[in-house]
């Protein structure tokens, strides 16, 4: 999971989302070996770092928050359901999503305001670690590397799906795609700091031709669909939406395929500063308000149909 996620948004869209993000690559490739080391975190290097995020002032994160009115979310807006961008809306109004719906009401209930802060997903994972946001909520999924770096909420989502990764293909390949040995000679795709980059890196028995990281699960699609990869490590849930929004794109589930996820990684999760225990025992309260009352299934419901609306 996350992240992740959906969109092969309309000429119009694209150019939308292309000139908010100008001055990123939106598309960015990255070759890796698929060595378990660069995927994740060294020890050393996560003691490190909550060494260096120690607060010297003693105040907690959630008081920092209360006094000066305001949480900063840091968030990557392309992944619909969870958190996405309206190109119809202007300013902060333009993200939207269940997760968007999550930050807000966690901003009303410690009664400050949400600033939302657009990144690219690694980047995402990084401000939080170093602290220099307040939240990532960004359809963040757990790993244990993750869970050494930074505080990781209580879930509040969870898929009723039985296989829940796959594999996205041209149609073209499918039928020489029927296991994950068959990746050795193809080129694949993930979202890079994604679940799906520890899948390639642990459940290819064969290894693949070349791994390519790119910063947004529809970036990888495209890649895909426009013979630049072969094929893509995702939730099954996001390419359905893909798919279903996009009809004859050429691409399909490969029939058969799926990655075995740990029991753990399940529940998406909000994460926060290693050490900010205070404002992670506040979260986990607003969390169990939106999952037990069905707030959240509500918004998930509610986004899924807007997205499709909007063609995502």
């Amino acid at each position: 999971m996350k992240k992740k996620n959906y969109i092969l948004i309309t000429a119009a869209l694209l150019s939308a989302v292309s000139v908010f993000i100008s001055g990123c690559s939106v598309l960015t490739e990255v070759e890796a070996s698929t060595n378990p080391a660069n995927t994740e975190m060294s020890t050393e290097s996560i003691s490190l770092a909550a060494r260096e995020n120690e607060s010297d002032d003693g105040v907690s994160r959630l008081e920092k928050i209360k006094e000066q009115g305001y949480i900063e979310v840091a968030t990557e807006p392309y992944f619909a359901p969870f958190e996405f961008i309206d190109p119809l809306k202007n300013g902060d109004e333009k993200y939207v999503g269940a997760d968007i719906e999550l930050a807000r009401y966690i901003a009303d209930e410690l009664g400050v305001e949400c600033r939302i802060v657009p990144l690219d997903f690694t980047a995402v994972l990084s401000s939080v670690t170093e602290g220099k946001y307040d939240l990532a909520i960004s359809a963040l999924a757990y790993s244990p590397a993750r869970a050494e770096a930074m505080e990781m909420s209580d879930g509040y989502y969870y898929s009723d799906e039985v296989v829940q990764y796959g594999l996205l293909v041209r149609d073209d390949e499918i039928d020489s795609v029927k296991t994950t040995s068959d990746l050795k000679d193809k080129v694949v795709v993930v979202q890079s700091g994604s679940i799906q980059e520890g899948f390639a890196a642990d459940q290819l028995p064969e290894g693949c031709k070349e791994l390519k990281r790119v910063s947004a699960t529809t970036d990888g699609f495209l890649m895909v669909q426009e013979g630049k990869a072969d094929a893509c490590i995702t939730a099954t849930s996001t390419a359905d939406l893909y798919l279903a929004a996009n009809t004859g794109c050429g691409m399909s589930i490969a029939p058969g395929i799926s990655f075995t996820v740990d029991e753990e990684t399940q529940g998406t999760r909000i994460g926060m500063k290693k050490g900010e225990t205070e404002l992670l025992s506040e979260v986990n309260r607003i969390i169990a308000e939106v999952t037990e009352s069905g707030l959240y299934a509500q918004w998930y419901d509610e986004y899924s149909d807007y997205a499709a609306s909007l063609g995502i």
